[in-house]
């Protein structure tokens, strides 16, 4: 069958469509996210299927049909649902420690790494067809409920740097109700979501430092811009996002 290259990431070098199927390169990590995503199935989550491997050595994972999900057009029940989502994946995902055995490295390390997460549940890999499924596993790796939520809610709720900070806040308020967070995430959560920003435009410049693609290319490409400008709009408004989720919590 014909293979249709997909091009829509930013690191998507040797991923292809296939039918009803997505071929990617074999990597080390790959065995780790067959099994994180067939254990979360098995405790019925929605998430893509893996289908083995192909006799040019690729894993083969199930195509989701549909866009990716445009923050532009989500209402607040909409981030009440994706919020649930992240918490439901979170629920089910494994605890490691130090006896987990070899597990990925990963691009933006958590401190205390105790969970097996996604670590990109983002619009860009949240697919709103028929059915609202993350897709692009294979960063996962160990982290923390934290470190991951922090990612998911500032690129969901306050990636746009040009957005009024009321607004934005009120649609991070119905992420985190929706992802029924208690006292303690919600007080670490407006620093954390600072500090996951500027550690994701700090990895860039790095990367485009030691020359480490495609990251490196990715920073001079835009993303390094962007990254910045996000990570000082979420840390200037820190306390308007911690009245929103305090206020949100005492509302419940």
């Amino acid at each position: 069958m014909e293979e249709i290259p997909l091009s829509g990431g930013n690191a998507t070098a040797g991923v292809v469509r296939i039918g009803d199927t997505v071929r990617k390169p074999w990597t080390d990590a790959t065995p780790t996210v067959i099994e994180y995503l067939r254990s979360l199935a098995a405790q019925g989550l929605d998430v893509p299927a893996p289908l083995g491997r192909d006799d040019a050595g690729r894993q083969i994972i199930e195509f989701v049909a549909g866009p990716s999900a445009d923050t532009r057009d989500l209402t607040h029940d909409d981030m009440r649902r994706i919020g649930g989502i992240v918490r439901a994946i979170h629920d089910a995902s494994p605890h490691v420690g130090p006896d987990a055995g070899p597990l990925p490295e990963m691009l933006l390390p958590a401190d205390e790494p105790d969970l097996l997460c996604h670590n990109d549940l983002t619009p860009w890999n949240l697919i709103v067809g028929d059915r609202w499924v993350f897709i692009d596993w294979d960063g996962a790796g160990p982290s923390t409920r934290l470190w991951d939520l922090a990612y998911s809610a500032q690129a969901f709720t306050l990636n746009d740097p040009d957005a009024e900070p009321s607004a934005a806040a009120a649609g991070l308020a119905a992420f985190l109700d929706g992802y029924d967070a208690d006292a303690a995430l919600r007080a670490a959560l407006p620093r954390t979501m600072a500090r996951r920003a500027w550690a994701m435009h700090d990895m860039l410049r790095r990367a485009h430092d030691e020359e480490i693609q495609p990251w490196g290319s990715m920073y001079v490409d835009g993303h390094g811009a962007h990254w910045r400008v996000v990570a000082a709009f979420v840390e200037a408004h820190e306390g308007v996002w911690r009245a929103a989720l305090t206020e949100e919590r005492a509302d419940a």
